[in-house]
């Protein structure tokens, strides 16, 4: 697991254009699946372009020996003899986190992570988890949901999770430059809320967020107004309530 999200985290600063696509379900049972897919494909060509050809062999090969098959964290902390846990909280987490590198044209393309029908109390239980382990997680994840209304806190509208998982691979100087090195990473950052039941209502208004189509609705972050304190939106409810049928 730390060599990939030391991977991801390379990509972010060798790339100034990496885009990060995430995807919450709503389970009509309160519980939610979301995956979050980072595409690093500019950022692997960039990467072989500038190493030499008789060092691309041991520099690629680590990469290689990532799984390419959803494998939970649990497993892959096994495999690196690293799991230092017995907290059967922990360890259930673990095992409900999965991620996996992606290839294309058998040449690595990305990063993905998931988790699997997560229920309130595992929210809790990750908020715990994440004190230690800085994962590039999608802070939508802990709106409140109960299996017909989703109570949106567009407080969680803000790349944090990336930047604390950035700032532990960084140096003093460059953690105090986060804001302005996050609007150059980026080129685009999304994340659909779908649910298995039509939506009955929204209330409440932000500029990022539309609804989609019957299910779904898109929030795409203004990198650029996320990071100017002067920046005003024409809607910016702090709660945005939807109610689905």
């Amino acid at each position: 697991m730390k060599k990939m999200i030391v991977l991801f985290l390379i990509s972010l600063f060798m790339l100034e254009s990496c885009s990060v696509n995430s995807e919450i379900i709503y389970h009509q049972d309160a519980s939610s699946t979301s995956a979050t897919d980072i595409d690093t494909r500019e950022f692997m060509a960039e990467m072989k372009a500038m190493t030499p050809d008789s060092l691309k062999q041991n520099e690629f090969a680590e990469m290689d020996k990532l799984p390419t098959t959803w494998t939970s964290i649990y497993e892959l902390e096994k495999q690196e003899g690293k799991l230092k846990t017995a907290n059967p909280d922990t360890i259930r987490i673990m095992k409900k986190i999965f991620m996996k590198s992606k290839k294309e044209n058998n040449q690595p393309s990305g990063f993905a992570f998931k988790m699997e029908y997560f229920t309130p109390e595992d929210y809790r239980a990750l908020k715990n988890f994440t004190k230690e382990e800085k994962l590039p997680l999608d802070q939508n994840i802990f709106n409140s949901w109960d299996g017909k209304t989703l109570t949106i806190d567009t407080e969680n509208f803000n790349l944090k999770n990336i930047e604390e998982a950035l700032r532990t691979k960084t140096s003093k100087e460059e953690s105090e430059k986060m804001e302005g090195m996050m609007t150059m990473f980026f080129k685009n950052i999304g994340t659909s809320l779908k649910f298995e039941n039509k939506i009955k209502s929204i209330t409440g208004k932000h500029d990022w967020l539309k609804q989609t189509d019957d299910y779904s609705v898109r929030i795409e972050y203004d990198l650029k107004t996320l990071y100017d304190t002067e920046a005003k939106l024409k809607n910016a409810d702090q709660k945005i309530v939807i109610i689905t049928e």
